[in-house]
């Protein structure tokens, strides 16, 4: 078990998170991978600390009473070596000659816009394609810190239960002991997602792995191709798992992968604190509930009769403004 990977981390003003998730990545106790890192055109220079931070001029800090500071620390030595693309220059596969000069090293890419999820995940999926020296793709949220073996463990229980699509046990960064997710479920009738909180509840079913760990077999990626970048954010990964189980490929969950995640932290959203949800995640949650219930599930009964429910649950709220808005949504989608 030696099988090339890219580890795929998405950043959008989440510099902080994201140096600290790296921290953590490169500890790991798998040798085989290679780090990209694109930024989805943050307005905070978010890249520019980046590669402070890669060069040694900038450090990470937690407290000591941070639950997980030790997936983090010690600190790697630096300066690390990396590499600066611009999106055009990836969508090439790079420039042979400024890898040359290192060993392995670090992938930074400007996306240039922000298009949302699916269309920066895919950037970096599309470098690694050109390159054709890989077996899996690993979409890590930039919110996450990953244990010595989570990659490991990974790829292990993926190997051997042939799975298209892997992920790990996720666990509330703040709160290690706490499970957020074993993947998740769909309501065929009304078309909203549920994770599994517990090993029964997987066992019962599984319909999506969540974002935050997502490994996908390059087999899936050359058979249905890229995520819908329709989306912008939210249900893109669902749909790629209906999609990839259409297409004849497993989804699975590794329960000795462990990935401890914050969630929520570049939305202001988390499905711990729905009622929380900000007006654009609100609202596109909605929109992109209603693509893919259309696209997968048949756009019945069901899919109004929730829109409903959600249209009191924001009465109740007394958000007044965002009924008018969602109605509005709700109206413009049912004329496509």
């Amino acid at each position: 078990m030696n099988k090339k990977v890219y580890i795929i981390i998405l950043n959008y003003n989440g510099w902080q998170d994201t140096i600290e998730c790296l921290e953590s990545v490169l500890k790991s106790d798998y040798n085989n991978y290679q780090i990209v890192v694109v930024d989805n055109y943050s307005p905070n220079n978010s890249m520019d600390y980046l590669k402070k931070w890669a060069k040694g001029e900038l450090c990470l800090w937690l407290p000591d009473s941070n639950p997980v500071k030790r997936l983090s620390f010690p600190l790697e030595k630096k300066p690390l070596e990396y590499v600066f693309y611009t999106k055009e220059e990836a969508l090439k596969g790079g420039i042979k000659e400024k890898e040359e000069k290192y060993k392995n090293p670090l992938i930074f890419i400007q996306a240039g816009e922000n298009r949302g999820f699916a269309a920066g995940n895919n950037i970096g999926i599309k470098y690694a394609l050109v390159k054709d020296d890989f077996e899996y793709i690993w979409l890590l949220n930039n919110d996450t810190v990953i244990k010595k073996d989570t990659l490991s463990k990974l790829i292990n229980y993926a190997d051997i239960n042939h799975i298209g699509i892997c992920g790990s046990v996720l666990k509330y960064y703040d709160n290690p002991n706490e499970i957020q997710a074993y993947g998740g479920k769909i309501n065929r009738f009304f078309g909203t997602t549920s994770h599994n909180k517990n090993i029964n509840e997987l066992k019962k079913g599984l319909d999506y792995i969540v974002g935050a760990s997502f490994m996908i077999n390059k087999k899936v990626i050359n058979k249905i191709g890229l995520m819908d970048e329709n989306y912008f954010l939210y249900m893109e990964e669902t749909d790629y798992c209906f999609n990839a189980k259409n297409n004849g490929f497993k989804l699975g969950v590794a329960i000795d992968s462990i990935v401890y995640h914050k969630e929520g932290a570049s939305t202001g959203s988390t499905y711990k604190y729905n009622d929380n949800k900000s007006e654009f995640v609100d609202l596109l949650s909605i929109k992109n509930r209603i693509k893919f219930h259309k696209k997968y599930l048949g756009e019945g009964m069901g899919l109004y009769i929730g829109l409903f429910f959600t249209i009191l649950n924001r009465i109740r709220r007394k958000q007044y403004k965002r009924v008018l808005k969602i109605l509005n949504l709700i109206k413009e989608e049912y004329k496509k």
